[in-house]
């Protein structure tokens, strides 16, 4: 991969592994894989290959400096959120935010405390601050 070139978007055995990365913070394997053990089974080597293959990507960056390498996202996880919802909304909702919205909400429908969340960001984004 090209230095400063976007990592490719994640799978979602690779998203699995961000997701740990990103409430842990910077891990060994071993700090990895008891991470996703909790929630389903994993094997310990099949981790370690993961986190090689997104070395190589470039969508995690290794410390080789101690015995047990540790691993971190190349990205914090809003910007790898926003990517896979832009990818979401040109290849699923032909662009249309409007309907990415709708689906979302279609299938899992929203407490009201999210919905006035989402009003509060919508204001603010109606604002101009884009970052909500």
């Amino acid at each position: 991969m090209r230095p400063n070139a976007d990592p490719p978007r994640p799978t979602d055995a690779e998203l699995e592994i961000l997701t740990v990365l990103w409430s842990r913070g910077p891990s060994t394997v071993r700090e990895v894989h008891e991470g996703i053990a909790r929630r389903k089974p994993a094997q310990y080597t099949t981790v370690l290959k993961l986190l090689q293959i997104m070395a190589e990507k470039g969508l995690v960056q290794r410390d080789e400096r101690q015995r047990a390498h540790v691993y971190r996202a190349s990205r914090p996880r809003e910007w790898t959120q926003q990517q896979l919802a832009g990818d979401l909304l040109r290849r699923a909702f032909g662009g249309s935010a409007a309907g990415l919205v709708l689906g979302a909400l279609s299938a899992r429908p929203a407490s009201p405390e999210e919905l006035a969340e989402i009003r509060r960001m919508l204001d603010e984004y109606e604002k101009g601050g884009e970052k909500c």
